[in-house]
């Protein structure tokens, strides 16, 4: 087990590999061989690191809100575009857009240079967050929020990059806690501000106010970073990876509405993920024994180091249950209580503030003994969080108890979140470190699509035939009986029944996300050694 000293040492030798100098002869001589002076590294300060700082914060701000802005919104955009069955496409087109170009994003930087790349992702996300906003149907907004999450990715990428330039190793763990913690509010305020738009005036105005706050973050002043070959870059490994999660995600968000899961469709999606995975794998063994020039999107070193292995699987389970929480209780809300999007957003916050609260305070917690601890007992909690709001029975009003669930399950998300990202440079390589941090939260991001394609699926298989006397009685289409409205024009007795369906519905995808939470439980226990990692 490397100490913290070791990892300090490799944080500064990953420093000093991007300008140039050694100040870690045994660590340099590993991975370039001829270097024979030390130096010191010189670190961004004053106006100019601020500038960076600010600008980056606002970038990753704001990318990283679109994730839940639209969540409030969602039943203001059924009730406009229809298509209510497959309104989680609008959330997952995002997500699997981030997913597809994150690591791309963060080697292309090396390239060309952060501030070619970060001005680049802003343009796209700019550019396609106003199609979003004039979109006429549901299927053009689904497609142009795929592009819009191809620019999203970006501000991250770029700040994993450029981390090392910025503060020395001793400052690492605060600033990586700093970022995370931009990342949570943003998770925290999209509900709510996305719920004022849709309420107030339109949800058209969820996607175009990204236009004036995201355009002068992309103006953003940065270290020219060093040239590097552009054959470094794994293209078809993250080709293989965007089309490998897109087939499965396709497969578990279809199954239960549109297809049934016997169908021809789901069954060849499901298989052709199966394929394109064990491809992929294969492929990234094969770039990191003989290609190692090629920068693999899935480092194959990495699946012989236990700790991160741990850190990949518990991103990829801890994706679900934060982003996948953060996306169905405001549709809870509404749905079932008639909230409208301000209220759904206000009544989400104990679970956001928790998570927001939960990275601020990860780095108190890390530092205080073995990071190991940490991270299982955050699990347990999620876990507990998850399965409490799992047991709630449908009644008018919104019980108690359902903030004070919120909260339990939220800090145990939020914590975890930032743990994860900060112990990537005490686990790898100096080398693997920028890419290392961008799988962790590529895994998480990628984990949050499928989670999400999969609640849907137990949604609607469970919702829909038990929903079907109720429309068929009313002549109500699927979209109509999500509508608290239609709803409220039913009878009192079927009232009453079809939202303790929806009730019976949301609690199941409840269930799912205790479980994945409650799978980081045995994959953190990878990180167990007979000397504890320490921050």
């Amino acid at each position: 087990m490397e100490s913290t000293s070791q990892a300090v040492e490799n944080m500064l030798h990953d420093d000093s590999e991007k300008k140039g100098v050694v100040t870690n002869v045994a660590a340099y001589l590993d991975t370039q061989h001829h270097h024979d002076s030390e130096a010191t590294p010189v670190y961004l300060h004053g106006l100019r690191f601020w500038l960076i700082t600010v600008s980056l914060a606002i970038a990753l701000f704001v990318t990283n809100m679109e994730i839940t802005f639209v969540n409030t919104s969602l039943v203001a955009i059924t009730k406009d575009l229809g298509n209510a069955d497959n309104i989680g496409w609008v959330v997952s087109s995002y997500l699997l857009g981030y997913v597809g170009v994150l690591v791309i994003f963060a080697k292309l930087s090396d390239i060309l240079g952060s501030k070619t790349m970060i001005s680049a992702s802003i343009f796209l996300f700019v550019v396609f967050s106003g199609a979003c906003g004039a979109a006429q149907t549901f299927s053009q907004l689904t497609v142009l929020r795929a592009f819009e999450g191809i620019g999203g990715p970006g501000p991250f990428a770029v700040t994993t990059v450029m981390m090392s330039d910025m503060v020395p190793p001793e400052k690492l763990a605060k600033f990586v806690a700093g970022l995370s913690s931009v990342f949570a509010i943003s998770l925290l305020v999209g509900p709510i501000i996305g719920g004022v738009f849709s309420s107030q005036s339109t949800w058209r105005w969820v996607f175009l106010i990204n236009i004036p706050i995201a355009t002068p973050a992309g103006t953003v002043a940065s270290a020219q970073s060093k040239t590097q070959n552009r054959q470094r870059v794994d293209f078809a490994g993250a080709t293989l990876l965007l089309l490998a999660t897109l087939s499965l995600t396709s497969s578990f968000e279809e199954a239960g509405s549109r297809f049934s899961w016997a169908s021809a469709y789901v069954i060849t999606l499901i298989v052709i993920s199966g394929a394109l995975w064990i491809i992929l794998i294969l492929w990234e063994r094969s770039i990191t024994h003989y290609a190692p020039l090629m920068e693999p999107v899935l480092p194959w070193r990495f699946f012989g180091n236990r700790a991160m292995v741990s850190l990949m699987l518990n991103a990829l389970f801890l994706g679900g249950p934060w982003f996948v929480g953060i996306f169905q209780l405001p549709q809870k809300f509404q749905i079932l209580h008639g909230a409208t999007g301000t209220m759904a957003g206000m009544k989400t916050m104990p679970f956001t503030f928790a998570s927001a609260l939960g990275t601020g305070v990860s780095e108190i917690l890390a530092k205080k003994g073995p990071v190991v601890y940490v991270v299982i007992v955050l699990g347990v909690l999620q876990t507990i969080g998850f399965a409490l709001l799992a047991t709630l029975p449908y009644s008018a009003s919104v019980p108690a108890r359902t903030y004070g669930y919120q909260i339990i399950a939220g800090f145990g998300c939020g914590i975890n979140s930032s743990t994860l990202l900060l112990l990537v440079p005490f686990v790898v390589n100096p080398r693997d470190k920028a890419v290392g941090m961008a799988i962790v939260s590529q895994l998480r991001t990628m984990g949050g699509a499928i989670v999400l394609s999969i609640v849907t699926s137990v949604f609607n298989s469970y919702c829909t035939p038990l929903l079907s006397q109720h429309m068929s009685h009313y002549g109500l289409t699927r979209d109509l009986i999500y509508s608290p409205r239609v709803v409220a024009t039913l009878s009192d007795a079927d009232q009453a029944s079809v939202k303790a369906i929806l009730a019976a519905g949301f609690n199941r995808q409840m269930i799912v996300l205790s479980v994945f939470a409650a799978a980081q439980i045995p994959s953190s226990l990878l990180l167990w050694r007979k000397e504890q990692i320490r921050v």
